[in-house]
C-alpha cells in the first residue's frame, strides 16, 4: 500500500498529469458535441442512422488523456535529473525504495489504473453534459453497461500505453504510436480491410465493449476478454523485460 501511495504521489507531482487530465476531460466532450451537431442536423433532415452511438463516439476516441498518463507514468522514471541534483534518474531511487521489481511495477501500474477510472468519470460526465446541451430531448439514453465498458476501455488502453513504455524506456514512440492510432487513423481499422485477424487487434476488439459498429464481430464481452488479453500478455512481457534490462 505504501509503494500505491508514493506511485499516486509521484504521478500528481509530474507537471504532464495535468496536461493529461485535460486532454481526457475535454476531448471527448468535443468529439461528442461535434458529432451531436452533425446527427441534430440529421434528426431534422430525417436521415440520422447513428444516433444511438452519439457520445460514445468521443469516449472512443478520447482516449489521449489515459495514452498520456500511462506513458508518463512509466517513461518519467528514466528522465534524467539535472547536474545539481546528481544528474541520476528516479527509477535508481525508486527500485531503492521498492526491492521487489514486481511490487513496483504492479503498485505503479495500480495507480495508473486508479487514475484513469477517475479520469474515465469525468470524461463520461463532460461527454454527457455536452451530447444533452446539443441534443436536447433527442439524446440518447446512455446505458451503464456500455459505459462500464467504455471505463474498461480506457483502463486497458492505459495499461497498454504503460506495458508498451517499460518495453521502450521512453515516451516518444509510444506516444507517437497510440495517440495517432486513437485519433488520426486506426491501424486496427485499415488492416480490417484486408483481414479478419486485425478484429483481434486490442483496440479493435476493446471497441465492441461498448460501441456497435457495422463490422462488428464480438459481443461486449468477448471484445473485453481480447482487450484484456492483450493487456495481460504485454504486461508479462514487460515484467520479464525489465527484470532482465534493468539490473543496475
Amino acid at each position: 500500500m505504501k509503494a500505491f501511495n508514493a506511485e499516486l504521489s509521484k504521478m500528481f507531482s509530474l507537471p504532464g498529469i495535468w496536461l493529461a487530465f485535460l486532454i481526457g476531460a475535454v476531448a471527448p466532450a468535443v468529439i461528442a458535441a461535434l458529432d451531436s451537431i452533425a446527427q441534430k442536423a440529421e434528426i431534422i433532415a430525417g436521415v440520422s442512422t447513428r444516433l444511438s452511438e452519439v457520445g460514445y463516439i468521443g469516449l472512443a476516441l478520447g482516449v489521449q488523456g489515459v495514452i498520456i498518463l500511462g506513458v508518463l507514468a512509466v517513461s518519467s522514471e528514466y528522465l534524467t535529473e539535472s547536474s545539481e541534483s546528481g544528474g541520476g534518474q528516479q527509477i535508481t531511487t525508486s527500485l531503492t525504495a521498492v526491492s521487489s521489481r514486481l511490487h513496483f511495477l504492479l503498485a505503479k501500474a495500480g495507480a495508473v489504473i486508479g487514475l484513469s477510472i477517475l479520469l474515465c468519470i469525468v470524461a463520461i460526465i463532460t461527454t454527457v453534459s455536452a451530447s444533452h446541451l446539443i441534443l436536447g430531448e433527442y439524446t440518447p439514453a446512455f446505458e451503464w453497461s456500455r459505459l462500464i465498458g467504455a471505463v474498461c476501455y480506457w483502463i486497458f488502453t492505459a495499461l497498454l500505453a504503460f506495458g508498451f513504455t517499460v518495453l521502450t524506456k521512453n515516451s516518444t514512440i509510444p506516444l507517437a504510436v497510440l495517440m495517432i492510432n486513437s485519433s488520426v487513423v486506426s491501424f486496427s481499422v485499415l488492416l480490417s480491410k484486408v483481414t479478419k485477424l486485425a478484429f483481434y487487434l486490442p483496440d479493435r476488439a476493446g471497441i465492441d465493449m461498448f460501441m456497435s459498429m457495422s463490422d462488428r464481430i464480438h459481443t461486449p464481452f468477448t471484445g473485453g476478454l481480447v482487450m484484456f488479453t492483450w493487456v495481460v500478455v504485454l504486461f508479462i512481457v514487460a515484467i520479464v523485460v525489465f527484470h532482465r534490462r534493468d539490473v543496475a
